[in-house]
């Protein structure tokens, strides 16, 4: 299998925003990019990308791992719903495409998917082409047919303007490629032609679905369904539509659609029963594979809270774990000594606490926002939770760029003063006496429990802002990225995006009406000017676009960053190929890789 690093001429930065717009998602996991803390089995890689193993023969043993307790969703995670760190570690398993992101944010081409070039730098057109040996594990090949239907997911509108398909990019991809692609629907090639330039134009086109499946299952043959997107004939594509939403999801924990309904793409798929409900999900090699093939033949994962995770560890019921990152876990961790490999440094994740402006105080009061910013004690909670980990560690005063990136600071001095660094309750209960608000005002601060360091956060943030005239409660559920956050459920949202090196995901979460905007934030500004930055190549605008963003969104208070997440992570000292990432993907980004050594 040969995976390479993307080098065309028409290249995109591989680091600036860190938010995938059809990728991210709230997550409470910690990647991690140093220098292991005891002696590693990894095999050396060439750079970001996987290594190429050579001919690998796959081992009949079971590797088990957890990035949390969230139970699986569903083969489809490119809906807002499912499209968490924790349905995505399982899904990303078995849906492959042209690329994937390396350990630092590379974007990583997949040759053995196939391959793609640009022929036209102006207007931008790519061109894509399908592997001959690509077919699902159903043995269908993979066609033309299933980015036809990738597009449509992301392009097709109702009457009304609003996406007929509940993907979580909304209808960036139509925007950008109108006309969608161009090639024949049986066949292995085809291409984009921009109607203007995307700045993450190299990741647009996602691992695509089986169209074979949608097109069975509303009666009608691929052929008609491609027709059909190329025509726009809503008769079909609502019925497409209706499948694509609902019938690769699985509302019953621990039931899978039928298994012809759910094939892979990728090194692993479903194993039959593999489905524990509260428990774990376990996949198996995909023997119709046409890549490198998985050096372990089962992989498990575990729903274990990140509290639980180190025990598990110890007692081998996990071999890979990325508990969230505290002085207690690390210290742990590292009494095991050297039967187990620990990983630390930065991750592409934040944290922040986001207002709804959707109902709510906050909503339609700045002053009350800058009340809120003005008792929250960031500097308090990195001083206590965060540099006992990561002493180099500090207060993020931004959202597109990291403390450890190379524009951090010019970002920062362009676009904030400073005002909310320390904690100043005068001017707190100023602000709240200016917005006329009656004290206490009630703050539920949801999020995704149980969460030992989120819960120490609120603690914090109570113990300053009850202060001010605030009554702030500790609204943590397990149920908060289910229901509570996208019900409205709260008044301010605490919880981190994961991140990967793309320069316009941000849109989706800060953007009118984004899919990922939960918070129901609008302004004008802030949307021209993720228009610019979106619509070109150049890093020059990006930054200075950055700046513009950053400032705007200071000055309307969406929210409020904190900090970066340190990242931790650690495994059985006799795995092999275990390699940290600073991105969203997690560790298991080349989990078809690990193997026990004999």
């Amino acid at each position: 299998m040969k995976i390479r690093r993307f080098g065309a001429t028409l290249a995109v930065a591989a680091s600036g925003a860190l938010l995938f717009s059809a990728c991210t998602s709230p997550a409470d996991d910690d990647a991690s990019s140093t220098d292991a803390a005891s002696s590693s089995t990894e095999t050396a890689a060439d750079g970001p990308c996987k290594a190429d193993l050579g001919d690998v023969t796959t081992k009949d043993d079971t590797v088990s791992y957890s990035v949390g307790e969230d139970e699986f969703l569903g083969y489809n995670s490119y809906t807002p719903e499912t499209y968490s760190t924790y349905n995505s570690v399982v899904t990303d398993r078995m849906l492959e495409g042209f690329v994937y992101f390396g350990t630092d944010g590379t974007i990583c081409q997949n040759d053995s998917f196939g391959s793609y070039e640009v022929v036209s730098e102006d207007p931008l057109k790519v061109k894509y082409t399908i592997a001959d040996d690509a077919v699902w594990s159903d043995g269908t090949q993979i066609t033309n047919a299933d980015f036809f239907l990738d597009w449509a997911a992301q392009a097709i509108t109702k009457d009304d303007g609003t996406p007929l398909f509940n993907h979580v990019a909304g209808t960036t991809y139509g925007e950008y490629v109108p006309d969608g692609p161009q090639g024949d629907a049986e066949g292995k090639s085809f291409e984009l032609d921009y109607a203007k330039v995307y700045a993450d134009w190299e990741i647009l086109v996602s691992a695509p679905f089986p169209a074979h499946v949608v097109a069975d299952q509303i009666g009608v043959s691929v052929a008609d369904l491609v027709k059909a997107i190329q025509d726009k004939d809503m008769d079909v594509l609502t019925k497409a539509a209706e499948f694509w939403n609902t019938g690769w999801l699985s509302p019953t924990p621990g039931e899978l659609p039928d298994a012809a309904l759910i094939p892979s793409s990728g090194p692993y798929k479903f194993k039959q029963d593999g489905w524990s409900a509260g428990q774990s999900i376990t996949l198996e090699a995909n023997d119709k594979y046409y890549g490198q093939q998985a050096a372990t033949k089962n992989l498990t994962f575990r729903f274990t809270a990140a509290d639980a995770q180190v025990q598990a560890l110890q007692n081998g019921d996990l071999n890979v774990i990325e508990p969230q990152a505290t002085v207690d876990t690390l210290a742990q961790l590292n009494a095991l000594g050297d039967s187990v490999t620990v990983l630390t440094g930065d991750s592409l994740t934040w944290e922040h606490l986001d207002f709804n402006f959707n109902n709510g105080d906050f909503a339609d009061s700045l002053p009350l926002r800058e009340a809120f910013a003005l008792c929250v004690p960031r500097a308090d909670i990195v001083e206590k939770l965060i540099k006992p980990i990561n002493p180099d560690a500090e207060v993020m005063n931004a959202r597109e760029v990291f403390p450890f990136q190379d524009t951090y600071t010019e970002v920062t001095d362009a676009s904030y003063d400073g005002r909310y660094d320390t904690v100043d309750l005068d001017a707190a209960k100023a602000k709240v006496e200016e917005s006329g608000v009656a004290t206490p005002i009630k703050v539920r601060i949801g999020y995704s429990a149980p969460n030992p360091r989120r819960a120490d956060e609120v603690a914090l943030i109570k113990s300053s802002c009850d202060q001010a005239g605030f009554e702030v409660e500790d609204t943590g559920s397990a149920e908060f990225f289910d229901k509570d956050l996208p019900n409205g459920d709260y008044e301010v949202a605490l919880f981190a995006w994961a991140g990967s090196g793309q320069v316009a995901s941000g849109a989706n979460i800060y953007k009118t009406d984004a899919p990922q905007n939960y918070g129901g934030f609008s302004n004008a500004d802030v949307d021209a000017a993720w228009d610019t930055l979106s619509s070109t190549v150049d890093p020059a605008v990006h930054l200075e676009q950055q700046k513009v963003i950053e400032k705007l969104l200071w000055d309307n208070l969406y929210g409020i960053p904190v900090f970066a997440h340190p990242g931790v992570s650690a495994y059985d000292s006799t795995l092999s190929n275990v390699r940290r990432t600073a991105t969203q993907s997690t560790i298991s980004w080349n989990a078809d890789q690990w193997v026990r050594a004999e």
